[in-house]
């Protein structure tokens, strides 16, 4: 029988917006019906240092309220708790709870940004990782990176709600093929060097990209803007935005940093029962075997592996599709890692690690 529902201290620089404290904290609270106490940072769309010398005020609440923030039974940290801790903030949060957890969704340790190769992050992120009694890391990569200065590292992917999603109900074209690729702005350079191949595939079989991310223009895509329509993400529309599009895009480049990605829009593609292709990148290359989905490697044409799925025929898209759908319910779903996740933040397992035993 499980105990009185606790309350969990969950921190995150970043709003509830943004895809990693949504999708690995907030949704799993959603789902498990736990009540949290969130802790974000200064409140600004992003924690660029930019953005923050812009708010000095916000930033210097924000740093004095991490500093003051009580001792929590459980704290779950995403990412990170300030942008300009070099560990110790983070550290003391972990150590002092009564139970520790620390979730990461990428590589964060590998971040190729200047500011954060000047703050040394590979060393603040040993810091997190010996200070929580527990980590959770979103794929095997991940997971092996942690367990090097980790004591307990749990693998738990990105989950998704099946049926918060759409799924399709017809593969048939029509008389314009809609491709469609879902992100946001920090990660639409990946559809920018789709920009060549996607001009050619549009100029052959007059396929347009619906892209879904944020509302502005990127100067970036201005040479295929005439392929392209951008639709802001919106969880209300975002569904319905997925299901009316034909074939799902998943680009990576095969970089430090992409080879922690957690594969979350290929699982959003699958619940919607979309065929995909996509980057056989970290956690993408298991998610498209699962999926039937089609992987383009760096020496392959992103113009012909998607023409070609869109030639084969309704009935072969269909079963793609539908083999998504079984894959992500089986394998990406919250319900099938519910047990794993409530043991890794609850710790509702026999023998279960606490501070002090």
């Amino acid at each position: 029988m499980r105990s009185a529902t606790p309350v969990i201290d969950a921190v995150s620089t970043y709003g509830l917006r943004a895809g990693s404290p949504r999708v690995r904290l907030a949704d799993w609270f959603d789902h498990e019906g736990l009540v949290a106490r969130w802790h974000t940072y200064a409140g600004t769309s992003d924690v660029r240092p930019g953005t923050m010398l812009r708010h000095p005020l916000a930033v210097g609440r924000a740093e004095l309220a991490v500093r003051r923030q009580p001792r929590a039974d459980i704290l779950t940290l995403s990412r990170e708790a300030s942008p300009w801790s070099l560990g110790g903030v983070e550290e003391a949060l972990l150590a002092r709870a009564g139970r520790g957890v620390y979730d990461v969704d990428d590589a964060i340790f590998d971040d190729p940004s200047p500011v954060r190769r000047l703050m040394r992050f590979e060393r603040k992120w040993k810091r997190m990782l010996g200070a929580a009694d527990v980590v959770i890391a979103g794929n095997d990569y991940l997971a092996e990176r942690a367990s090097r200065d980790a004591r307990d590292v749990r693998m738990i992917p990105s989950c998704v709600e099946p049926g918060d999603y759409l799924p399709k109900d017809s593969w048939a074209l029509g008389e314009l093929p809609v491709l469609v690729w879902l992100g946001s702005p920090a990660t639409e350079h990946f559809v920018v060097e789709l920009i060549e191949p996607l001009t050619r595939l549009h100029q052959r079989t007059g396929a347009r990209l619906r892209l879904i991310s944020g509302s502005a223009d990127n100067p970036a895509l201005a040479p295929m803007a005439h392929l392209l329509d951008r639709v802001p993400w919106d969880p209300a529309t975002v569904a319905s935005a997925l299901a009316g599009a034909d074939v799902a895009l998943g680009p990576l480049d095969d970089s430090p940093y992409a080879r922690g990605k957690c594969a979350y829009k290929l699982l959003q593609y699958a619940a919607t029962g979309l065929p995909v292709v996509a980057s056989p990148v970290g956690a993408n290359d298991l998610a498209l075997t699962r999926f039937d989905g089609v992987a383009v490697g760096a020496a392959d044409d992103w113009a012909e592996a998607v023409e070609a799925v869109l030639a084969e025929g309704e009935e072969r898209r269909r079963r793609r599709g539908e083999q998504g759908l079984r894959a992500v319910n089986e394998h990406y779903s919250f319900a099938s890692w519910s047990a794993s996740w409530r043991a890794a933040v609850l710790g509702e397992e026999s023998g279960s690690r606490r501070r002090g035993q």
